[in-house]
């Protein structure tokens, strides 16, 4: 959820005015393009974010440049989320990426025969 400037749920803090990340109150040492992209996404939580908007939002690439620069950053980016980053991040294929806001896997009950 974003309030005044800042993304945050149970595990993950996004001070966009700050320019600063947490995952579980520790800071995240994130380069400036990974902040950027990390912000991109979390400003938008829930919605899916195409490829083409993120690489001219966080690069200022045009929709005809190729590159896997994007793929690399979303990477690393999941990597520094730890064993969040694919709950947060999900690939949209041949779309784009979305990010996930937080929530409570819900316990899996079995019926006892």
């Amino acid at each position: 959820m974003t309030i005044d400037g800042i993304y945050r749920d149970k595990h993950c803090t996004v001070d966009f005015q700050q320019q600063t990340a947490y995952l579980d109150s520790s800071p995240m040492t994130l380069t400036r393009k990974e902040f950027e992209l990390l912000a991109t996404l979390a400003g938008n939580a829930g919605e899916i974010v195409p490829r083409d908007v993120l690489l001219q939002s966080v690069w200022g690439y045009s929709r005809e440049i190729k590159t896997r620069t994007l793929d690399v950053h979303i990477r690393r980016l999941r990597k520094k989320l730890g064993s969040y980053g694919d709950l947060y991040i999900e690939t949209i294929f041949g779309v784009g990426y979305r990010f996930q806001p937080y929530r409570q896997p819900r316990p899996i009950f079995s019926a006892v025969a």
